[in-house]
């Protein structure tokens, strides 16, 4: 992975420029493109640079330190980039792949509603019946990070017999409708909202996986409580740690606030390292939780270290705190979010 100094501090000067109403990050995408970051997990014959996971892992946490929007709708991009590369599709690899890694074409992922999202339902969130031309999608996919924006989207649905398929469908396909992006409590640039599939007949040449059972399970790891959830919330919590490291050169009280931070951080990071190590007690679900833990506790020790400047609207000490609150809704498992609300009522183990 080559040296993305230069393309970070564009990202983290540009930053704020996202919290405008009905942002995009199209010119940081661009600025990934020419540092080659959209080949990270491009298979090297499709003109990619299929780095190893734990630089995958790395790049993530630099990049949401710089940016965490710009960050986050990557990992979506990655997502489905990383599914179509993982599938035994050929025709939608050779198409496909070379134009996503020139930045020709942008792909995301709607893919919750078969994780996290929506699983208490009775019926699924999105049904699939078989054709002889391929297959017919109705229902609502909810979250969908950039879907106007979007060329093509991984998502999948389940059969009557329970089987799932996951496929890369056109958006420019009928009986695809896109609404409006939520408005959220930050990250509002994601551009995140629900695709509508009203008989939307996607052909046999868009399958990716399937039909199976927990399509999900195919392909590469991921989504619910992986590493790239956790090194996003490390970033963003590392941002808020620097912020009041600088600040501590001016107020010596701060020094042990921003030791006490900083190591937590270090410790944390240390443990995904070796998180694969065969006998290793660090898993994914538990650098979640400890994650998850630092990012809102750094944010908010951030936005106190700043004061009533802190609190004014613009502030980067502001935006840090709602941005936090992400990672207690993105793929959160139940486990993780059990132990949120633990912590938060004090009833630590």
């Amino acid at each position: 992975m080559s040296d993305l100094s230069q393309l970070l501090q564009q990202l983290a000067e540009r930053t704020s420029e996202l919290e405008s109403e009905d942002a995009w990050p199209a010119e940081q995408f661009k600025l990934l493109a020419e540092s080659g970051v959209l080949g990270w997990v491009i298979p090297k014959q499709f003109g990619g640079s299929e780095i190893s996971g734990e630089e995958l892992i790395d790049g993530y946490l630099q990049l949401s330190k710089a940016c965490l929007v710009t960050a986050f709708v990557l990992t979506q991009r990655n997502g489905a980039c990383q599914r179509i590369a993982n599938s035994e599709n050929e025709q939608a690899r050779e198409t496909l792949l070379p134009r996503l890694c020139a930045g020709e074409l942008f792909a995301t992922v709607g893919i919750s509603h078969l994780t996290t999202s929506r699983q208490h339902l009775a019926k699924p969130a999105v049904q699939v019946s078989e054709t002889d031309r391929g297959f017919v999608f109705n229902g609502l996919v909810p979250w969908v990070t950039g879907a106007k924006f979007a060329d093509l989207i991984v998502t999948g649905g389940t059969l009557d017999d329970g089987r799932q398929v996951l496929a890369a469908i056109d958006t420019t396909l009928p009986g695809i409708t896109i609404a409006d992006a939520a408005k959220l409590m930050a990250l509002n640039a994601s551009q995140t909202g629900f695709v509508t599939l009203n008989d939307a007949e996607v052909p046999r040449e868009a399958l990716l996986f399937g039909p199976v059972e927990e399509v999900m399970k195919q392909g590469p790891a991921g989504g619910t409580g992986s590493l790239t959830t956790s090194a996003l919330a490390l970033g963003s919590a590392l941002n808020s740690i620097e912020q009041i490291g600088i600040e501590s050169e001016k107020r010596p009280d701060l020094v042990a606030i921003y030791d006490s931070l900083n190591a937590e951080h270090q410790a944390i990071r240390n443990d995904m390292d070796n998180s694969g190590i065969e006998g290793s007690p660090h898993n994914a679900e538990s650098i979640r939780q400890r994650s998850n833990s630092l990012v809102l506790r750094a944010s908010q020790a951030y936005l106190a270290a700043s004061k009533g400047a802190g609190f004014v609207v613009g502030h980067a000490a502001g935006r840090a705190v709602r941005e936090s609150m992400f990672f207690l809704v993105w793929s959160c498992p139940q486990s993780v979010l059990n132990a949120a609300l633990r912590e938060f009522a004090c009833m630590i183990d």
